[in-house]
């Protein structure tokens, strides 16, 4: 699909006092025809921009550059901007192909430098090892944890480290991935509290570095 055949919003974020923006999908029916309900598998999570990836941007941003990263399920790619914006050296994946020529245009758009590629979790096929592997909402599923620890292990630098982001009300599949990553990773986690005019939303971050 060309985006030029799509009708496009801009929606800015700011992290850090950085003012970047993203394009998306201003119609979901562009991206998607059919039941959000009964097609789970095929709906277009990325089209949005999810909470968790507020924070992990403000993470990376934080980090003292520059830093090979690599972000993954990265969707529209929020964190990805601002890392490479704040200095960091950022390749930035997704399964997708839609939600990279999105982010691609967002950043030629704003004069950031990052690549993108295709990433499937199940046969990764990436170059050279990051000091970062960040992912925000990546853990949504048991059958994704192999994979995932995985990626961790082929493409992570003995002394890098893995950042993820989650909304709290992920737990119940999140708990069982980092008792796993156990076994070849220490686990730190913080919780941290975003507000906004409506409620008030708990965002996981762990950061997982080899043992």
């Amino acid at each position: 699909m060309e985006l030029n055949s799509l009708s496009l919003d801009k929606e800015e974020v700011c992290v850090k006092g950085r003012r970047l923006y993203v394009y998306r999908p201003a119609r979901l029916e562009e991206v998607f025809q059919g039941d959000p309900f009964l097609e789970v598998h095929r709906f277009p999570f990325w089209v949005m921009i999810w909470q968790a990836s507020l924070p992990l941007a403000e993470y990376l941003a934080s980090l003292p550059p520059p830093l090979d990263i690599l972000e993954i399920g990265a969707g529209l790619g929020v964190p990805s901007l601002f890392a490479s914006a704040f200095g960091h050296r950022v390749v930035t994946t997704d399964r997708e192909v839609l939600p990279l020529k999105l982010l691609k245009r967002s950043a030629e758009e704003q004069g950031i430098e990052l690549r993108v590629e295709t990433l499937d979790f199940f046969n990764p096929r990436l170059e050279g090892k990051f000091d970062v592997i960040a992912g925000a909402e990546v853990v949504i599923k048991s059958s994704l944890f192999e994979p995932l620890l995985n990626i961790f292990k082929t493409y992570l630098k003995p002394d890098g480290h893995v950042i993820l982001a989650h909304e709290i009300e992920r737990k119940r599949t999140l708990v069982p991935f980092l008792f796993k990553a156990e076994e070849l990773f220490r686990v730190e986690t913080k919780l941290v509290r975003l507000k906004d005019e409506e409620k008030s939303i708990e965002i996981v971050l762990n950061r997982l570095t080899f043992k």
